[in-house]
């Protein structure tokens, strides 16, 4: 059972002797449904085993992830109080050979790294704006003692 909140929706790949086009957001999903429409959208690069963890939002983002270039592991912890969930940790592998869209509720600890021998390329459809001036971001290091995972062993699939 993944974490209350925690979506994955399988990305259609239309391929043919051309190469291929896989949608990444459409306005009539569900998966976007209930005011989690994105108010902007980003894509990072990360090299080969380069940890990108931990933060969240406290201002109501939902994250949306898709990585249509490389692999990327994704851990999400629940420390939500209100949570049904509350203390599970969850870790998925997207991206080449498992193409799919992840939404990510911003409340929980969440971060990625990139697996395997290539870089990574992941776009994100966050449900608020990036704040410059003040960020709606709590950062704890990849490594804390306070988020039970291990970003060396096998991700749960």
């Amino acid at each position: 059972m993944a974490i209350h909140d925690v979506e994955l929706k399988e990305l259609q790949i239309n391929a043919d002797e051309r190469g291929s086009l896989t949608e990444v957001w459409r306005g009539d999903w569900d998966f976007y449904a209930g005011g989690d429409e994105p108010e902007m959208s980003y894509f990072s690069v990360t090299y080969p085993g380069v940890i990108r963890a931990w933060h969240r939002h406290t201002r109501g983002q939902i994250d949306h992830f898709v990585v249509p270039h490389g692999k990327v592991k994704v851990g999400i912890y629940d420390d939500r109080s209100d949570s049904p969930t509350q203390g599970e940790l969850d870790t998925y592998v997207i991206g080449e050979g498992n193409m799919k869209a992840i939404r990510v509720p911003g409340d929980c600890w969440h971060g990625f790294k990139c697996v395997g021998d290539e870089r990574a390329t992941l776009i994100n459809f966050p449900t608020n704006l990036y704040d410059y001036e003040n960020p709606d971001e709590e950062r704890l290091p990849y490594d804390t003692d306070e988020i039970p995972l291990d970003w060396e062993e096998p991700p749960h699939e």
